[in-house]
């Protein structure tokens, strides 16, 4: 199958500024991420920054990056003027994977564009991976999602969901079977892209601060299959550099 890949970077982290350039294993961050986009199968694989620090790096190991706009709410809206810019046609699919995830099994970026590909009337695709912990369920940093019979998603939140009647607040010892972590990796056909980007915020994505609840709000579906792999640990904070590092050594 044909599918692009584009890696949105933004320096300007507010937890972890010029998190891209930050060296890990003897490589800048945003490396590791676009070796493991090569790695895909994608046609094409993009770097799309606001700061020339990053795109200076980049273009020296050989990326091929789209400077964009540094106003851009999200990686969505950065990609989807990528796509203006380069004049991809509305059936092309794009995956959306985070300049923070240096460790994304290269077989889950195929499998989230193979998803949306095989199912024509979704408008995204995206994964998921089975709650393992109860501390899981209840981190609010842990999105979770519900799905339908079908793999498409019903809700994600960063509450813990679905929640047991039957346990109320004893969480503690509640069953975790059917519980499911969001997986932040995303694939889209260019032309619900762009008007997705267009699309005012939702109340539900304000309150959440989850982008992808602007597509269900807006009616749209997306498919969530379960990820063949489970995806590393990514970066969004200082203590995280070097679990990673010890990850990417091993």
């Amino acid at each position: 199958m044909s599918f692009k890949v584009a890696i949105p970077a933004r320096y300007a982290s507010t937890r972890l500024p010029g998190k891209p350039l930050l060296m890990l294993g003897g490589k800048p961050m945003i490396q590791h991420v676009h070796e493991r986009a090569l790695a895909c199968g994608a046609e094409e694989v993009v770097i799309a920054t606001d700061d020339t620090r990053i795109s200076d790096v980049a273009e020296g190991f050989g990326a091929r990056v789209v400077l964009t706009d540094a106003h851009h709410e999200s990686g969505s809206d950065r990609i989807a003027e990528v796509a203006t810019e380069l004049g991809w046609r509305d059936d092309d699919i794009v995956v959306n994977l985070q300049g923070d995830e240096p460790l994304t099994p290269p077989d889950i970026l195929h499998q989230v564009a193979e998803a949306l590909e095989r199912h024509t009337d979704a408008a995204m695709a995206t994964l998921c991976t089975p709650i393992e912990t109860v501390e899981q369920m209840l981190d609010p940093n842990v999105v979770k999602v519900v799905r339908d019979v079908a793999d498409y998603a019903l809700y994600f939140s960063r509450a813990p969901i679905p929640w047991d009647r039957n346990v109320g607040r004893d969480v503690t010892h509640r069953s975790l079977e059917g519980c499911h972590r969001h997986i932040g990796l995303y694939a889209y056909r260019v032309g619900f892209l762009k008007a997705f980007a267009a699309m005012s915020p939702c109340a539900l994505e304000l309150t959440e601060r989850l982008e992808q609840l602007r597509a269900l709000h807006a009616g749209a579906r997306i498919q969530c299959p379960v990820a063949s792999q489970v995806p590393g640990q990514g970066v969004d904070v200082s203590s995280d550099v070097e679990r990673v590092e010890k990850l990417l050594r091993a």
